[in-house]
């Protein structure tokens, strides 16, 4: 398989934002090669076409089924195993946010509470620290609150609430000091309202 220029840019960006966001470069590049790709691709297609070892292509395509961003796929009369990621792109952000919220924020905020615990008991000298890390607590559980509304909108409901991102600026009034405040609109709050969860 050759890469045309297009999707080698992008495998080689992918791969550079993985490692921005803490993810092995090559597992971020296997991703996108995937993603890119409109067939099922096998271990060695892809370490040819990433020009990388079998055992890390094999690593990486590990991880990233745990993820959920990327499944193995059997073909009739082809006993190699094969591999798609995830198509859609909306569903793709869904699976990492969770993923992210399951590996980072929930040992966090355990994490917080058991230093919150840990900081009442040594009385007044640690008064500051408790009170910062309960304000950082509460920030991080507010954080997984929202995350938890957001994921329970429908994908269309998710994508009008990207689309309409300026709309829920003006709505709230998440504007900077000295900035002109334009008015929610009827639309504004229609649009807002439009954000119904799944039942």
């Amino acid at each position: 398989m050759i890469l045309t220029p297009a999707a080698k840019k992008f495998v080689l960006h992918w791969g550079e934002m993985g490692q921005a966001w803490g993810i092995n470069r090559t597992m971020a590049q296997v991703h996108a090669l995937l993603f890119v790709t409109p067939e099922a691709l096998d271990a060695e297609e892809i370490s040819k076409s990433l020009d990388v070892s079998r055992s890390n292509v094999s690593t990486s395509l590990r991880e990233l089924i745990t993820w959920g961003v990327v499944r193995r796929v059997h073909i009739i009369g082809d006993r190699r195993d094969r591999f798609e990621a995830l198509k859609d792109v909306m569903e793709t952000f869904r699976v990492i946010m969770a993923e992210r919220k399951r590996r980072e924020m929930d040992p966090t905020i355990a994490l917080l509470e058991h230093c919150v615990v840990e900081a009442k008991l040594g009385g007044t000298s640690e008064e500051y620290t408790r009170d910062q890390l309960e304000k950082m607590l509460e920030f991080v559980r507010m954080v997984t609150l929202w995350y938890g509304h957001i994921d329970r909108l429908s994908t269309s409901a998710l994508e009008r609430l990207f689309r309409n991102g300026s709309r829920l600026v003006k709505l709230f009034g998440w504007i900077s000091p000295g900035q002109d405040r334009d008015p929610a609109t009827p639309d504004d709050v229609e649009a807002v309202e439009s954000l119904q969860p799944n039942e």
